[in-house]
């Protein structure tokens, strides 16, 4: 499985490279290069969400949305910001879920600082 991420993270960047040494668009590399590597970025805090299994899988299905998106920006210069951002979402609902309901980890902070006495 991380032979196929590290294959498919080279392939685009392989296809970025020959989308601009055809074209000569640095406009359009420089767009492409900052949307995967913000993409790169949010596989990168997919592991944040983990706790929360529905949560974890819709972040990676929106991941892979919007890394076809970037694909079709690449070759049809249509740039669809609104699915390329969609894994936000998935991050900023885990966080709205932590400060509703908390991490569950208080209470054991709690119970390591109080010191008990052996009777």
């Amino acid at each position: 499985m991380k032979a196929l991420i590290v294959l498919v993270i080279l392939v685009t960047l392989l296809l970025i490279f020959l989308k601009y040494k055809r074209d000569k668009n640095v406009k359009k590399l420089l767009i492409s290069l900052a949307t995967f590597g913000m993409i790169l970025s949010l596989a990168v805090l997919s592991n944040l969400t983990r706790q929360v299994m529905p949560l974890f899988l819709a972040h990676i299905v929106l991941l892979i949305f919007s890394w076809l998106a970037l694909i079709w920006y690449v070759f049809k210069e249509k740039y669809y910001w609104w699915i390329l951002f969609s894994p936000l979402v998935t991050l900023a609902l885990f966080l709205l879920l932590e400060f509703v309901t908390g991490s569950g980890h208080e209470i054991a902070i709690y119970f390591d600082d109080v010191k008990v006495k052996n009777v």
